[in-house]
């Protein structure tokens, strides 16, 4: 009885509670338009805020970062060159161990460091850009011996050689059909000599390859040259031979720019075994010994401006056949019809015998 009357009590007292709400919701008045206008506009700005505040903690990372990865690159920077001037501006040591004086034992001590770290990489850009010697070849054989009267200059990649790549056997050289016969050919007649833009530790055993019975006089490679707006040119006048019997053959002009009119340009060979560019080469090289030329600068400068210097040759060549033939028929006519008239002559105005 008693749970009864207190259940009936909370009843009526939550009843009580939602009327009076119920009451104090109709009682207020709806919200007015510009009320709504402002906490709309409120919101609106709150938000923005919390976006650009986003955007600036965003733009301050990066930037932050930035300067971190500037200052530990200037400090590396730094460090670097401070070792570099402390290894290479030192005095060098002979044998044991003692100091070389030079010419800037006189100068501070940062004066010292500062221009013999300079002196060594001027020295170091020297050796790469300029030939190791002035004199690339060693002073022209006399007599007993025999020397050739031309020397005859080769590159070894494209010329001679085609490289050649696989999966299964890597890099590997594939020999120029008619490479036997340009040098049995040639040999008497010029100095053959390859000079190669490549390293002499991948041409050596290349040339040993293609040259088993010693055809070649001399090998001079990449460090020889003269390095010149990228390009590794092979300077004529440091080969001690006379420029006017040397005569360079290479698959880049560039190679010769400094005597334009010593080189013959081939195409590259991209290892078409049906080739026969040696050979006409070689026919090429020894018109022009056979004929004495010389000054080969003469006849290579008609050449210069061909695309294909070896099928001019060829063409020119046929021409002057075709040419020889044409006066030797007509000389032979010519000598036909006059034996002719002299047996008519001799037939209708006999010698009158000797008494």
């Amino acid at each position: 009885m008693a749970a009864s009357v207190a259940l009936v009590l909370r009843l009526r007292s939550g009843l009580r509670l939602g009327a009076r709400g119920l009451c104090a919701r109709l009682a207020t008045p709806p919200p007015r338009a510009s009320d709504q206008a402002q906490e709309i506009g409120s919101r609106a700005s709150s938000k923005a805020q919390t976006q650009g505040s986003q955007q600036q903690r965003g733009t301050e990372g990066p930037s932050y970062a930035k300067k971190v990865a500037l200052w530990l690159a200037g400090l590396l920077g730094a460090g670097g060159t401070v070792s570099v001037v402390y290894i290479f501006g030192n005095n060098s040591v002979d044998e044991t161990g003692a100091k070389i004086p030079d010419e800037f034992d006189n100068d501070p001590i940062l004066v010292q460091q500062l221009r013999r770290t300079y002196k060594y990489f001027k020295d170091y850009r020297q050796m790469i850009i300029e030939p190791t010697s002035p004199c690339l070849l060693p002073d022209p054989l006399r007599e007993p011996y025999y020397q050739p009267p031309y020397t005859l200059v080769l590159e070894l990649t494209g010329v001679l050689l085609h490289p050649e790549w696989s999966l299964a056997t890597g890099w590997r050289f594939k020999k120029r059909p008619g490479i036997e016969t340009l040098f049995q050919q040639l040999a008497p007649l010029y100095e053959i000599v390859i000079f190669t833009s490549e390293t002499g530790m991948t041409a050596f055993p290349l040339i040993d390859s293609v040259d088993p019975h010693g055809f070649i006089s001399y090998r001079l490679f990449r460090d020889a040259t003269r390095y010149m707006d990228g390009h590794h040119v092979k300077d004529i006048s440091c080969l001690n031979r006379d420029p006017a019997r040397v005569v360079v053959v290479d698959c880049k002009k560039e190679a010769f720019r400094l005597q334009p009119y010593n080189g013959v340009a081939l195409r590259p060979w991209d290892g078409n075994s049906d080739d026969r560019v040696l050979l006409d080469l070689s026919a090429f090289l020894k018109t022009i010994a056979l004929n004495g030329v010389e000054d080969v600068r003469t006849v290579l400068e008609h050449y210069a401006l061909e695309d294909d210097p070896l099928e001019a040759f060829k063409q020119r060549q046929s021409r002057l056949e075709q040419e020889e033939q044409q006066r030797l028929a007509e000389l032979s006519k010519s000598s036909k019809q006059n034996l002719f008239f002299s047996s008519l002559t001799s037939r209708l105005w006999p010698r009158s015998k000797q008494p």
